[in-house]
């Protein structure tokens, strides 16, 4: 996965920005990304503080974890199953 060039805070700081009033199009300028960044980090982490953008990227990581523990687990009962399921 692409490591993004803003950190959690930075995006929430950008969104708090724009909240506040600021232009898109000077937004998109100053901070060099796109309207279409904007409206999706908005949809992300819209209405985030900084604590909860680190606690919600955490999760995401653990989650990514659990799911790749689960799939090694499911190919190794099915490799497990063939084995069995052979005659010799």
């Amino acid at each position: 996965m692409k490591k993004s060039r803003f950190t959690e805070a930075q995006i929430v700081a950008v969104l708090h920005e724009w909240d506040a009033g600021a232009k898109t199009a000077d937004l998109v300028r100053r901070h060099g990304v796109t309207e279409q960044t904007l409206y999706r980090w908005k949809k992300k982490y819209g209405g985030l503080q900084v604590s909860e953008a680190k606690r919600l990227k955490a999760l995401e990581e653990e989650n990514r974890q659990l799911k790749r523990l689960v799939a090694d687990q499911a190919l190794n009962l099915q490799v497990v199953k063939d084995l069995l399921g052979k005659k010799w």
